[in-house]
């Protein structure tokens, strides 16, 4: 018996809720990707994993948010728990490969390309492996075509997550960029979902056709307390508070003053400003810090 697919039981509610996680999972990644390329020695790796584990989240959060309005008429539907979290884990792991091969690649043709197929094809696994995971009295069938269109339309939005991970700058268009790349992954998921038919054995079950909130709720509320947690580390960055290393601040920042000649050694805590600021062959004196006075080597 066909069943009778109804993928808006709660109307525009599960679609609009989804689009937001997607956004946000898409920000958090898209500022952690430009923060690495700004500490590109201890703080990278670090940046990376937040940022691919963000986008892993919001893109596995926004999957089971709209399949909140999944229904089959005739059928009740649940889920598998393991292969439920084991999406997850896929879409995390493999945007993080993405993420990774671009960061430490730079952002080159070819690394965009490569990072964003995977990257894709990550969230392509990640939305049939929870389609995996969905049990009910009958079988799911795909029509291959719009299946196929919808690996490309994930693939295309990965690709183009990276691009502006690295390309952008800007609050406004990173604010951008994240909408845009909101738009896209939801779209892969209803492109998917337009694929999905539904082939039910026997007779239909007493009180079928129910939206499975209650299930997939609870199943929600630690990657939603994650994504949370990730903005507020993303909003409160941790060297704002801490400051940056010694050692990572001196060569950026110059401590001496416009027209003094630069020094061949950089003094540390305690040594004199103008150490060796002129060179040996003027003599056995060199010049003071202080007014016009001149003074013995150090």
């Amino acid at each position: 018996m066909q069943g009778t697919v109804d993928g808006f039981s709660y109307g525009i509610v599960t679609p609009v809720a989804a689009f937001l996680m997607a956004c946000l999972g898409g920000a958090l990644g898209l500022r952690c990707t430009t923060r690495s390329l700004r500490h590109r020695e201890s703080f990278k790796a670090g940046w990376l994993a937040l940022g691919s584990t963000s986008i892993g989240t919001g893109i596995w959060t926004m999957h089971f948010i709209a399949m909140m309005g999944f229904t089959v008429e005739q059928a009740t539907v649940d889920y598998d728990r393991p292969i439920t979290f084991a999406s997850l884990v896929v879409a995390v792991v493999m945007v993080g490969i993405g993420i990774f091969i671009v960061g430490y690649r730079g952002a080159t043709a070819l690394t965009l390309v490569t990072g964003g197929t995977i990257t894709g094809l990550g969230v392509a696994t990640m939305h049939y492996l929870g389609m995996a995971g969905m049990r009910l009295p009958g079988r799911i069938e795909y029509d291959t075509l719009t299946v196929a269109l919808s690996v490309v339309i994930a693939v295309v939005a990965a690709t183009t997550a990276l691009w502006a991970a690295v390309s952008v700058h800007g609050f406004l268009a990173s604010l951008g960029a994240s909408l845009v790349m909101g738009v896209a992954v939801s779209g892969m998921h209803y492109t998917a979902m337009a694929a999905v038919s539904v082939h039910l054995h026997g007779t239909p079950a007493p009180g079928a056709g129910t939206a499975p909130g209650s299930l997939l709720l609870p199943m929600l509320i630690g990657p939603g307390v994650f994504l949370v947690l990730a903005a507020v580390v993303v909003m409160f960055d941790p060297l704002l508070v801490m400051g940056e290393p010694d050692w990572q601040r001196h060569p950026a920042r110059s401590p001496y003053r416009p027209g003094v000649p630069a020094p061949r050694h950089v003094p540390g805590y305690g040594e004199p400003a103008n150490w060796t600021a002129r060179p040996a062959g003027r003599g056995s004196r060199r010049s003071a810090p202080y007014g016009g006075h001149r003074s013995q080597d150090w």
